[in-house]
């Protein structure tokens, strides 16, 4: 402990990190998970299924193995997305994608975004869902495309910008050739014969 008037800064701790380093240890990997707030349904689903194990408990014990195969679920399912690729997590197994697997991505109407890959084939990403496309494009850093983003406006060339600068001028000038007595009427012919 220190007191305030300490003339010597303190000595540096074993837990703190070097100067320009990066505390992450590894590297930098995005985590798109299943919403904790999912957890809110499984204890919902448990008080429902609990209040039916209770009126007969030796013919419904096996509906309390619902919310916990739900909570499994909620836990397992994930796509982890790193500098070496896509890491998909489901209840039953995972699957690594590397960058040069990838050919793009699609956004279907249900479900979770599907990777279309290189040799044809698509792959559900796991806990992907059409809101959260934007935080895949973000952790990829540029590999995946944000369908969100408003593509730059282009400059405007000089030969564009001084045609427009005439024909504002153009339409802004009006000269009035006509001379009193004429009709400058459409559909006003006079036919001399």
């Amino acid at each position: 402990m220190s007191s305030p008037h300490q003339s010597v800064p303190p000595a540096k701790s074993s837990h703190t990190a070097p100067e320009g380093s990066d505390t992450g240890g590894g590297s930098a990997a995005t985590v798109i998970r299943i919403p904790r707030l999912a957890f809110l349904g499984v204890f919902i689903l448990f008080m429902c299924v609990f209040f039916m194990f209770v009126g007969w408990p030796i013919g419904l014990w096996w509906l309390l193995l619902i919310p916990v195969a739900v909570s499994v679920w909620v836990l397992r399912t994930q796509t982890t997305v790193s500098e070496n690729g896509l890491d998909l997590r489901t209840v039953f197994g995972s699957r690594h994608l590397d960058w040069s697997q990838l050919k793009g991505v699609r956004i279907p109407k249900r479900g979770y975004v599907r990777a279309d890959l290189v040799d044809g084939t698509e792959m559900k990403l796991p806990a992907v869902s059409y809101d959260r496309v934007r935080d895949l494009a973000l952790a990829s850093q540029g590999r995946i495309p944000d369908p969100y983003a408003v593509p730059p406006a282009a400059p405007k060339s000089d030969d564009a910008g001084v045609a427009e600068e005439v024909a504002e001028a153009d339409s802004s000038v009006t000269t009035d050739d006509t001379k009193p007595g004429d009709s400058n009427v459409e559909g006003d012919t006079h036919d001399s014969k």
